[in-house]
């Protein structure tokens, strides 16, 4: 199999996925100099308005690379010290014992064993990852909601810890993230999100990218279609909402190209240094929000394909949402592709999420995209 740019097979495989059921699929992919762009689908199901690859995206947890790379690079400048015990720092919001035995580095790779607050703030929410109990009831309620940083974390600290801090499995948690959020501010005297602009965003040269100041994705975009496993029928917009609720754990807007370019400067140690980049990649065994188990770094997994070379990055999911950025070590390989319609598979009997050929036709596409 060739690793080379196949372009016509790019324009059928992203077709593939919107023939299968997604509404709009846009996406770039760049292999050194050259550069595909393709899209395929609706950006608006009434009106009919096709997504194109140049549309702003919140882009979930992709997020979490952006402010990672903003705590190594206070971290290179000594500000910060990755094995410090957070009580150093926070001691109100992470107290006592557990304040002591979770440092930095635990909270960015997952190992803190601080619970995820989600549930505790969309109560409709609480079975998950157990989908079978859950309702998107909360989504509508909470569509405005304005919510405190300090008080969504103040939720994750309250609940049953996951684990021992550094214990051999951890489990991924937007609390640790909204945390490292408030270390930045606290070492910079800014809102995390000036910190990530200035130390990230900004030296990267994105011109489409940065956090929300209101409920609206500010320039062209996609509506964003949420379906809940089939509880919403049909999907929802949810393209309008506050998005305090995840911070600077997700919040994020940016388009495929300025992912893509991120991720290259990030890989060739261009954002942090290279001894930076080494710890990022440096991973450990955690559990998704998904409940399957994954290797984790500094803000940034590998690709899991068998007989492949890794490609590195980030995925991320909002209501109705969906991205995924990935690049070969070197920077030369990227792809990055964003999806407006999320948890789209219905539930079976057991209340496991059922196969849908939007997996078959987004793997294939990844796949493409990703190695040839």
């Amino acid at each position: 199999m060739s690793d080379e740019l196949d372009f016509a097979a790019l324009d059928a495989a992203v077709h593939d996925v919107h023939r299968a059921g997604m509404p709009g699929i846009f996406a770039e992919v760049r292999d050194g100099e050259r550069v595909w762009r393709g899209a395929a689908g609706v950006a608006d199901l009434d009106t009919g308005r096709p997504v194109t690859a140049d549309l702003r995206h919140r882009v979930g947890s992709v997020t979490k690379t952006f402010t990672a790379a903003a705590v190594l690079r206070q971290a290179e400048r000594g500000r910060i010290d990755l094995d410090a015990p957070i009580a150093r720092y926070l001691p109100k919001l992470v107290p006592g014992e557990r304040g002591d035995a979770i440092t930095v580095r635990m909270l960015i790779n997952h190992t803190s064993g601080l619970a995820e607050y989600l549930p505790y703030a969309y109560p409709s929410l609480a079975g998950m990852p157990a989908v079978a109990g859950t309702s998107p009831k909360s989504l509508d309620d909470h569509r405005h909601t304005r919510f405190a940083i300090a008080d969504l974390i103040g939720m994750g600290v309250a609940a049953p810890a996951t684990g021992e801090p550094g214990g051999p499995l951890g489990l991924y948690s937007n609390t640790n993230y909204l945390l490292l959020g408030e270390l930045l501010a606290l070492e910079t005297g800014m809102t995390p999100e000036e910190c990530i602009t200035r130390d990230v965003v900004e030296p990267a040269g994105l011109r489409d990218t940065g956090f929300p100041t209101g409920e609206h994705v500010e320039g062209p975009h996609s509506r964003l279609y949420e379906a809940w496993f089939g509880m919403i029928d049909p999907p929802r917009d949810y393209s309008v909402f506050e998005m305090s609720w995840t911070g600077v754990a997700a919040s994020l807007i940016s388009t495929v190209g300025d992912l893509n370019r991120f991720f290259r400067l990030l890989l060739t140690g261009e954002i942090v240094s290279r001894p930076s980049l080494e710890q990022m990649q440096r991973t450990v065994r955690i559990v998704s929000q998904e409940g399957h188990p994954m290797d984790y770094g500094l803000g940034l997994y590998p690709t899991e394909s068998p007989g492949r070379p890794a490609r590195w990055g980030h995925g991320g999911t909002v209501w109705g949402g969906g991205t995924l950025a990935m690049s070969s070590s070197d920077g030369r390989r990227q792809l990055s592709l964003a999806t407006n319609l999320q948890r789209w598979n219905a539930l079976s009997p057991q209340g496991t999420p059922e196969p849908h050929p939007i997996d078959e036709a987004l793997a294939a596409f990844t796949e493409k995209a990703l190695y040839g």
